[in-house]
């Protein structure tokens, strides 16, 4: 039994002392890597910490540098000719912007200071514009102006705000920092604490029961440890809340300073609208106002010479005729291009040639440009077709011509010429990859800076004296060349000249669409003499100049000046053909033409007249003819006709015709 005793005393014992060494080796093992835990986490608090000097370091050289600028450009805006004070200004505000790009990537991974990186670059690009308004006066030496923009720069409150915004930096650095030298005194004891377990490890494994108080011992000291790290973590949750609950209230006043500066700036936005809606509208009637008193005084001039010479020779009486004939003809289309520009009316595209085009058009220039002016038309051979409306086109060359002549002071060389091209996506504006013809105007002209070319296309903008013109020329060829599918370029050189291009696709359509007037031609011929035709025409010198046309055409018309009186006259006699204008009181021609529609079981041919279509009237007028005033004796000729044409019931004559 004894000996039974001896041996499991034996093998408690060996067993106790290999648990020991199994033990021991488990905590050298242990002791190493919480050694290398402490290393590697005192390295990474050094380096935060040392990382969080250099971010303080760059934030004050911002401000330094900041400082700088302001302090030199005062100095600048005060004494124009220190020309080194407006370089110190401008290298130092340089390197302040290049700092702050340095504390973005410095800060890349912290995102509250990340975002407040960037707040600083926004102040600093709004103080920067400050300043650079009195830099460039006190440049261009405009005396008190410089000094003025330097004070309202330093009213603004911009620059105390950027300076606010980087104390702001510093002040979370510093809390950073303070908590990274905790972490890192904390990691240097932690390590220094186990290097001295570690130490005495080898010691302790030696002595077996004085290692297991020492080991108890250190439990003890451990877990003292552990509830004082406990009470840190509580105070510095603590302090979290409070720190959460701060930025919680900045962050609803800054809210509420951006819904402030958002009203502010819709107010801002809707005065600048209005100012350039007015200055629009100034431009466009001043234009407006001179181009049609030019073509009034032709009008008046002609007709007055014509009415002193009527008994005078026919021939010259006939010119006067003719040239007040002509400004109304100019009038007539000034009228219709800025109702086709108000509108966006629909184009009437055909094939076209644009060299027969162009080489057609050789007359017409020279008598619009004048002598001198020196036209060269060079048309490529073989120039592709392309599916166009031929009378836009024509405006649109007339116009860059005349934007050409203008830009030349009336006197210089003008080249118009076609080219093929095959472009690539987005090559020009936006146009689409494919096969073009390039339509070019160059002149020697004035030239154009960037700025002008930039605002070239807009809508009543011009760089024309006011009166000279209405801003519509190039706008309205923007908007024909991408109705066409095509795009609009521009080349300036300021005191070389310009060259505008039209891009306008190739086609392939082998039928050719004719334009409407052109379709009529056969219709045009249908004449029926003495056709019973009644004219509503609220306006009793247009009704009675129509009339006497219709009389001269050898139709029976019969005028009245209202829907009301148009009905009566419908229903007590027979008529093949109703003209009637749209827009008129009481009751419209759509309006007219459906109630007789829908209350005469006659057919009848009907004739539209308009100086212009109303919103909701465009819709009532398909299906029927229309004609535009003004508009000459030919031009109601082959309108009547077409419409008597259209209709599908052959129009009757009068008996009184009839026996003529």
């Amino acid at each position: 039994m004894i000996g039974d005793w001896e041996g499991v005393r034996f093998d408690w014992r060996r067993g106790g002392a290999a648990a020991a060494g199994l033990v021991a080796a488990l905590v050298l093992v242990v002791m190493v890597f919480l050694v290398k835990f402490a290393n590697d986490a005192r390295e990474q608090a050094l380096t935060a910490e040392r990382k969080a000097y250099e971010v303080a370091l760059v934030v004050r050289n911002v401000s330094a540098n900041v400082s700088r600028a302001d302090a030199a450009l005062a100095r600048f805006t005060l004494d124009e000719d220190e020309k080194g004070s407006g370089n110190i200004y401008a290298s130092a505000w340089q390197l302040a912007g290049f700092q702050i790009e340095q504390l973005k990537q410095m800060e890349r991974n912290n995102p509250e200071q990340r975002r407040r990186v960037y707040e600083v670059r926004e102040l600093y690009d709004r103080h920067g514009a400050e300043l650079a308004l009195a830099a460039r006066a006190a440049l261009a030496k405009q005396g008190d102006t410089g000094i003025s923009y330097f004070y309202a720069s330093a009213k603004s409150g911009t620059g105390r705000a950027l300076d606010d915004k980087l104390n702001e930096i510093i002040i979370s650095e510093r809390s950073a920092l303070r908590g990274r030298i905790q972490q890192s005194q904390l990691f240097s004891a932690q390590a220094d604490q186990f290097t001295y377990y570690l130490s005495w490890l080898g010691v302790l494994v030696g002595i077996g029961a004085i290692f297991l108080g020492v080991l108890a011992v250190q439990a003890l000291r451990q877990n003292a440890a552990a509830l004082r790290q406990a009470e840190s973590e509580a105070e510095r949750a603590e302090q979290l809340e409070q720190a959460v609950r701060e930025r919680t209230q900045e962050l609803w006043e800054a809210n509420q300073a951006l819904k402030a500066e958002a009203t502010e700036r819709e107010a801002a936005e809707a005065q600048l609208r209005q100012v350039q809606k007015m200055e629009a509208v100034g431009q466009l009637t001043g234009g407006i106002a001179h181009d049609f008193n030019n073509m009034l005084a032709v009008v008046v001039g002609g007709i007055d010479l014509a009415l002193r010479r009527l008994n005078g020779p026919r021939r010259e009486v006939m010119m006067h005729l003719n040239n007040a004939m002509e400004g109304a003809t100019r009038a007539a289309a000034l009228t219709r291009r800025l109702l086709s520009f108000a509108r966006s009316e629909p184009l009437l595209p055909e094939r076209v040639d644009p060299d027969g085009l162009i080489l057609g058009m050789s007359d017409l220039l020279d008598r619009t440009l004048g002598e001198r002016i020196r036209i060269e038309v060079d048309v490529e051979s073989g120039t592709w077709p392309i599916y166009v409306d031929p009378h836009q086109l024509e405006n649109a060359i007339v116009n860059l011509a005349v934007n050409a002549r203008d830009a030349m002071d009336g006197e210089g060389h003008m080249r118009i010429a076609t080219e093929n091209l095959r472009i690539a996506a987005n090559q020009v504006g936006d146009i689409r990859a494919g096969d073009y013809v390039k339509i070019s105007v160059t002149d020697t002209g004035c030239g154009m800076p960037p700025d002008i070319i930039e605002r070239a296309f807009e809508p009543f903008f011009t760089t024309k004296p006011v009166g000279k013109g209405t801003g519509l020329g190039l706008s309205q060829i923007f908007g024909f060349a991408h109705e066409s599918g095509g795009e609009v370029g521009i080349e300036s050189t300021v005191g070389k000249g310009t060259v505008v291009s039209i891009y306008l696709p190739r086609t392939e359509a082998a039928a050719v669409r004719l334009h409407p007037m052109a379709q009529r031609s056969d219709s045009s011929d249908v004449h029926v003499a003495g056709a019973r035709i009644l004219l509503v025409e609220d306006d009793p010198r247009v009704r009675t100049a129509t009339v006497g046309a219709l009389e001269d055409l050898d139709y029976d018309p019969v005028a009245c000046g209202s829907g009301a009186e148009a009905i009566e006259l419908f229903n007590s006699r027979p008529f093949d053909l109703v003209i009637t204008d749209v827009i008129m009181p009481e009751m419209s021609g759509p309006e007219l033409i459906r109630f007789l529609k829908e209350t005469s079981p006659r057919e009848f041919a009907v004739l539209f007249v308009t100086g212009y279509v109303g919103e909701g009237e465009s819709d009532d007028l398909r299906g029927y003819e229309l004609l535009r005033k003004p508009f000459t004796v030919g031009a109601l000729a082959s309108a009547v006709a077409a419409a008597l044409a259209r209709s599908s019931e052959p129009p009757r004559t009068s008996a009184g015709a009839a026996r003529g």
